[in-house]
């Protein structure tokens, strides 16, 4: 199994701005929320939304099952 090139990844994806806004928009809802050995669920998947309405508590499993295709939404 090859191993992972995290500089590689970084440079490539992680680094580019528009990821770095949405990773500082999940930092943000965790802080405001309170994590508690949770995830905070964004109901429209949106990372940068992060008004009250739209942000809840889940469990680790509940909020990280969802599919990762283009036709997976979270609502």
């Amino acid at each position: 199994m090859a191993q992972r090139n995290y500089k590689k990844e970084y440079t490539n994806y992680h680094g580019k701005p528009k990821q770095i806004l949405n990773r500082a928009g999940r930092v943000k809802a965790n802080r405001m929320v309170g994590r508690k050995g949770m995830d905070v669920h964004h109901k429209d998947g949106n990372p940068r939304n992060n008004s009250r309405s739209n942000l809840t508590l889940r469990s680790k499993v509940g909020n990280r099952s969802f599919k990762r295709n283009k036709n997976a939404g979270k609502l």
